[in-house]
């Protein structure tokens, strides 16, 4: 009796470890990876049958800028502050912002990430010991002049001061921080002026301000605006209202239309196409509309836009591309073929109806990787 009661304890034992053991295991098969730590986009190779896009795509995760090219991501510089990378007019060089502890700096770089020249030098002289004497600088883009230099730049401060105004700036490309100029006020604690796209006689840009300000009917909260200035100290013009609340601008690569991330007050980022023509846009379209979606950027061949946006819900942001069909109105169906034999004197039969086509999908290109949703990408025919 005592041995069989001994071999029914080893038995239930076995049982509850082994069954233990596979509910575990059975449970974590089930469980998400939302909260898993991103992937370098180079420690997995690109999964079957993805979309290989076109040139040289830059974007960066965690400091470091990275070069997705026939289908692979390579890093180009280490994991040291490195963000909003973009192409100089020739497509020649990179044009990219390092941050420091308090400050950040542009320089020039090779188009495989080597340092070439730092283009302004934000460190104060005395280091930490007065915070307020550094300065920020974000989204450098160098105009298709090739000379000039637009960026974000909090160069309205005051020495001693703690009041981050970022305006728009320009200066000389070949010169130095002394040489620029403010295009813009920067606003009041609202955010300021950011993200510049220059244009023909001007920038497009992002405008952070109190909605009020610029609608009766607006609640007093921040709202984002795109705006296009053209002359240095204007006051510049509204192209988006503040209950639209658009930021991010993109220009196409013919210079017609503005990508766009729109929020209309919603917990979504719509992704918004708008015809440009110099000075103003047109109706807005609304391409996608169920993601947070991020710094849109056109394709340089016009074969569809690349953006950044979470794969799976509070996921990290992953890398997407919506080919043109998904904007662009399908050409007319063709007519039917003429009956051979001449004229149909009798009743005509039905035409039958064309199946429908189904609408073009945003296509994922990574699935855990884990992108800087602030900082642009830059594309490179």
């Amino acid at each position: 009796m005592m041995l069989s009661r001994f071999v029914l304890a080893v038995a239930l034992a076995v049982v509850v470890a082994f069954g233990g053991t596979t509910t575990y295991m059975y449970l974590s098969s089930k469980q998400t990876h939302v909260a898993a730590a991103p992937q370098k986009p180079t420690a997995a190779t690109p999964r079957a049958r993805a979309t290989t896009l076109p040139g040289a795509l830059y974007l960066t995760q965690s400091g470091a800028i990275y070069r997705l090219t026939a289908g692979r991501f390579h890093q180009i510089t280490p994991e040291a502050g490195w963000s909003m990378p973009s192409l100089t007019p020739d497509g020649g060089y990179l044009v990219a912002v390092k941050y420091g502890q308090y400050w950040s700096d542009v320089y020039t770089l090779s188009l495989f990430g080597t340092p070439l020249r730092q283009i302004t030098f934000n460190q104060a002289r005395s280091g930490m010991l007065d915070p307020s004497l550094n300065h920020w600088i974000f989204y450098p883009r160098v105009a298709a002049d090739g000379v000039t230099l637009w960026m974000t730049y909090d160069g309205l401060k005051c020495d001693g001061c703690y009041d981050v105004s970022p305006a728009i700036y320009s200066m000389p490309y070949g010169g130095t921080i002394r040489q620029a100029r403010a295009w813009t006020d920067g606003g009041y604690y609202s955010g300021g002026d950011q993200q510049p796209i220059p244009t023909a006689g001007g920038a497009i840009y992002t405008k952070y301000d109190f909605g009020d300000k610029y609608d009766a009917n607006a609640e007093h909260h921040i709202s984002a605006m795109l705006w296009f200035t053209n002359r240095a100290g204007s006051t510049g013009r509204e192209l988006t209202s503040p209950s639209e609340d658009c930021r991010t601008p993109s220009l196409s690569p013919a210079g017609d239309q503005v990508a766009m991330v729109c929020t209309y007050g919603k917990q979504v980022s719509y992704l918004t196409i708008a015809s440009w023509n110099g000075s103003s846009l047109g109706p807005r379209k609304n391409v996608l509309t169920s993601m947070l979606v991020a710094q849109p950027t056109w394709a340089p061949d016009g074969s569809g836009i690349a953006f950044l946006a979470p794969g799976v819900a509070a996921g990290p942001f992953q890398l997407w591309f919506l080919p043109r069909e998904a904007y662009t109105p399908r050409p007319p169906s063709p007519p039917p073929t003429p009956t051979p034999g001449g004229p149909h004197n009798g009743p005509l039969p039905t035409p039958t109806a064309a199946p429908a086509i189904p609408p073009v999908q945003p296509i994922q290109l990574t699935t855990n990787n884990g992108f800087d949703a602030t900082s642009p990408m830059a594309w490179l025919g």
